[in-house]
């Protein structure tokens, strides 16, 4: 019922599902409950609340329980949203394992442990694949679906169904790997960024301004493979121009940062002196944020359409 919960219970109960929020303490369960009140509310009067149903007809569809049982009974689909424990979603999935039935799709919303480490050895294996989000899942629509070597072809499918019928864009990955696509593309960057900082180069805050006034008006539409394609006569035509320059560029990039020491104290300083770190404004900032990325999201939608 953290973060992540709320935000699929949200996304479950605007397509109309019917939603069971499950945790081992009902006083968070309470409180997940009242924020997502607050959210479907605020979410309603703004515009940007998902789905053909009102709030109130959203929030009738969402309860919680702190029973296991009781939750996953009758369920179809179950997204489990624990820390980023290893230990800890294995015994909730060893837990479910032995209550479910043959038909129920077992997902993880984790960001980077790999199917083989969570799901290996249960008896439901073939029902169980990762459905990781984007945080802020509700606003940004992507899901990466990731198969365990033994998930059967039609959990990929129905779950793949699922998310497209929930206004998502799901992705299917053929076979894991450390950090799934999303993670390894942003790692990419992140530490390209550090590298540039600590050498020098540009200022914390002129390197973000690089990606939200540049890379990243591009690739809030399109992505780095179309973004070749049409900055020359196609892809073959891309690589003739200027596969020896990124080449040569590419070699000169350093050794994986090790995130510490004094790099990390500049762009600390950097990014506390934009928004200091304190909870009111680094919320204030994140709800400014979410209101961007919804706003994006509906342009989108209708650019599509147009």
């Amino acid at each position: 019922s953290g973060l992540i919960g709320r935000s699929w219970a949200m996304m479950f109960a605007a397509a109309g599902f019917e939603v069971k929020l499950y945790d081992i303490v009902q006083q968070q369960i309470t409180g997940a409950l009242e924020n997502i009140r607050k959210q479907m509310k605020e979410l309603e009067e703004s515009g940007f609340l998902k789905g053909a149903l009102s709030a109130e007809q959203q929030l009738a569809l969402i309860s919680g329980c702190t029973d296991l049982k009781a939750a996953v009974e009758g369920a179809t689909f179950i997204q489990e949203c624990t820390p980023e424990n290893l230990d800890l979603k294995k015994k909730i999935f060893g837990q479910l394992d032995l209550i479910v039935d043959d038909n129920v799709i077992l997902s993880s919303s984790t960001s980077c442990l790999l199917p083989t480490k969570l799901f290996t050895g249960l008896k439901h294996v073939k029902q169980c694949i990762v459905a990781h989000p984007v945080n802020p899942p509700y606003f940004v629509p992507l899901v990466e679906i990731v198969p365990h070597p033994e998930t059967d072809p039609s959990t990929i499918e129905r779950t793949y169904a699922l998310m497209k019928k929930m206004g998502q864009s799901p992705v299917k990955l053929n076979k894991e790997i450390e950090g799934f696509v999303l993670n390894r593309l942003q790692y990419a960057v992140i530490s390209e960024a550090w590298r540039l900082v600590g050498e020098g180069v540009v200022s914390p805050t002129d390197l973000d301004l690089v990606m939200s006034d540049g890379l990243g008006m591009r690739y809030a539409f399109i992505g780095p493979l179309e973004t070749m394609h049409l900055n020359a006569e196609g892809i073959s035509n891309y690589c003739e121009r200027y596969r020896e320059g990124m080449k040569l560029v590419l070699n000169t990039f350093g050794p994986v940062p090790e995130y510490s020491g004094e790099v990390e104290k500049k762009v600390h300083q950097a990014m506390s002196e934009k928004i200091p770190v304190v909870p009111k404004h680094l919320d204030s900032r994140r709800e400014w944020r979410d209101e961007c990325l919804a706003r994006l999201a509906k342009l989108k939608i209708q650019m599509k359409s147009d």
